[in-house]
């Protein structure tokens, strides 16, 4: 099952990025299917956290979207070769959001292989938040695209992840966000294989 708008439209985006641990993200691009569970995430709040893009209020042309009702990718571009796919959460006009940043690869692997230049599957097929949305064929062109439509979406299949599988720690590479940067917003599924290698 599609997860509905109302999902991502909530006011908690801690609560949101831990319970999308589970879920599962898809694309399908020319006809051809990939995806996986997602197994790692991180929260951005608009609200009194520094990492945020959207942090008191910065409206950009990158950030814009971010003020969209939730339920939208937010994705852009990292040292000029990676995208990070982000999903927009609460109402329109409080710019928060979660980072997809790990997913066990399921369906279309071959797919995901070619597109990441690789031979065989590993982690660093899609234990990174660049690499996931390489594999997955996901670029800055679906900056904006609705996840309820054909071409990217996310489906709850019902799977209950218990609290002592989740994994709380400190985001990664937001130094610059002062003590912000200690918040245990970072979510990972315990023992899997498919989250990002950093500390």
């Amino acid at each position: 099952m599609k997860i509905p708008a109302s999902f991502y439209r909530r006011p908690d985006v801690v609560q949101i990025a831990r319970e999308l641990i589970g879920k599962y993200l898809f694309t399908r691009f020319d006809g051809v299917l990939t995806g996986g569970r997602i197994v790692e995430t991180e929260a951005y709040a608009h609200i009194n956290d520094q990492a945020c893009h959207s942090h008191m209020g910065r409206y950009t042309a990158r950030t814009r979207i971010m003020y969209e009702a939730g339920g939208v990718a937010y994705a852009y571009l990292i040292y000029g070769r990676y995208t990070l796919f982000n999903i927009i959460t609460n109402e329109a006009g409080k710019a928060d959001a979660v980072l997809i940043r790990g997913l066990e690869p399921l369906v279309g692997v071959e797919e995901m292989l070619l597109r990441r230049g690789l031979s065989a599957s590993a982690r660093n097929l899609t234990g990174g938040p660049g690499l996931l949305s390489q594999a997955l064929g996901i670029g800055t062109k679906h900056y904006g695209t609705d996840l309820s439509g054909p071409d990217i979406w996310l489906e709850d299949k019902g799977e209950l992840i218990p609290p002592n599988q989740l994994i709380a720690s400190p985001r990664v590479g937001i130094d610059y966000a002062g003590e912000d940067a200690a918040l245990p917003w970072r979510f990972r599924l315990k023992d899997s294989p498919w989250t990002s290698p950093a500390k």
